[in-house]
């Protein structure tokens, strides 16, 4: 349907692409991509020009030649004879895991808090406001520096763990907590596809796939005993069935596969086997956790709140326990305030973890952007990447949200 300022229909006019309701926002959006291009354009060649004067160019090659420098933690094999294409890959793989670590746990503490500061009790009510307008108020890099400063100085350093017995002095005989890092033991497998470093990620592969089966499978009963539910009015119980199809699979594969756990122990002067949690990594996790988790506990709070006062009464009436009106009643129709913000506290997540180079965590912006870039002097180049890794890990991390977003929205006719 056409407005009353549309002319007849006809044959097309030049003079439609303004005076035409149905043409004009594209006219106007086809003339700022044409002025966004030729300003792009116009920057893009005063660099090369300016660059050319210098008798400089960009190149990649750069990424070929060795690195020629070591990372203190690295989740795939290197050295310092890899390329620093690899340097940059494992600074990726670094601040993936970064992000991922304290996404997951700010989530946790941000949830947990966001619900107490809700409590009846008001002690409860009380300390989780106190954690959320220190941690909030103060900068996430002070924070790093405060918990990295506790564990260098408070923990025992690995020569201390000296004796007859060195293991008695770890956690159960299996952890060191010391100021260089937490060691934990590995889990290995002796019958796997291979000793070697792609066997043993086939072999994890392999498990992560039962792992993401066993998630299918259970949502499968679970909507199952729902549909007869609905039908028939009782629903079965599902527990032992979902308990069995998580842990019967999974055991059973470790029977198979040899699973067995490699206990770090004391040689010389530090710890060796066992898998190294670095001080460094620990300080920008927990801090980036602690952090960003006030302000998803905010967030959440404000979701609740959102939530009518009448839904929780209308559950109380059924007689529904407290514990499950909030999980059942409250919580997902606060899912829809919640996430929202939830993204850009998930990107602050990711680019903060940029601030790891204070400590010594060799993330990409210490690697590529920071010793790589001084060691060649491709300024340029090393910026460019960063820029493409950290903007296509933002639309990623926005694109996975909205479609969890979407997905539990209210549907409106």
């Amino acid at each position: 349907m056409t407005s009353i300022t549309d002319p007849p229909q006809g044959s097309f006019r030049p003079s439609m692409l303004i005076n035409d309701t149905r043409y004009r926002s594209y006219t106007f959006q086809a003339i700022a991509f044409i002025v966004l291009a030729a300003s792009i354009g116009y920057l893009l060649d005063n660099l090369f020009e300016n660059l050319a004067a210098q008798g400089l160019e960009i190149s990649f090659g750069f990424l070929a030649a060795p690195a020629g420098y070591d990372i203190n933690q690295t989740l795939i094999e290197y050295t310092s004879q890899s390329s620093n294409l690899r340097a940059a890959v494992v600074g990726i793989l670094n601040t993936l895991l970064v992000a991922v670590l304290a996404c997951v746990t700010a989530t946790v503490f941000g949830v947990l808090a966001g619900v107490l500061r809700l409590s009846n009790n008001w002690l409860v009510a009380k300390l989780m406001a106190i954690y959320v307008e220190i941690f909030r108020n103060i900068p996430v890099l002070i924070w790093i520096l405060i918990i990295y400063g506790i564990m260098t100085i408070v923990l025992a350093a690995p020569r201390d763990f000296r004796g007859d017995d060195p293991a008695a002095s770890m956690f159960l005989g299996l952890a060191a907590f010391t100021n260089r890092g937490v060691y934990i033991p590995l889990p290995q497998f002796t019958r796997g596809f291979g000793a070697a470093e792609l066997g043993a990620i086939w072999d994890w592969l392999l498990v992560i796939a039962l792992l993401i089966g066993s998630l299918i499978a259970t949502r499968f009963v679970t909507a199952r005993a729902t549909r007869i539910q609905e039908a028939t009015g009782i629903r079965p119980k599902t527990l032992m069935t979902n308990l069995a199809i998580w842990f019967a699979p999974l055991i059973l594969t470790f029977l198979i596969l040899g699973l067995t756990f490699e206990i770090p122990a004391l040689r010389g002067f530090n710890f060796a086997g066992g898998i190294k949690i670095g001080a460094p990594l620990i300080a920008i996790w927990f801090a980036l956790s602690i952090y960003t988790g006030a302000f998803i506990a905010e967030n959440v709070r404000a979701g609740i709140q959102a939530v009518s006062k009448g839904q929780t009464e209308a559950a109380a009436a059924l007689g529904i326990r407290p514990g499950r009106i909030m999980s059942l009643v409250i919580l997902p129709q606060a899912l829809r305030v919640i996430i929202p913000p939830l993204i850009s506290n998930y990107l602050n997540i990711t680019k903060n973890s940029s601030l790891a180079i204070l400590v010594g965590y060799a993330d990409v912006t210490a690697t590529l952007g920071g010793i790589t870039l001084n060691q060649t002097g491709r300024a340029i180049e090393c910026v460019l990447l960063l820029m493409l890794f950290y903007l296509l890990i933002s639309l990623l991390i926005s694109a996975v949200i909205n479609v969890y977003n979407n997905a539990i929205k209210l549907k409106e006719r």
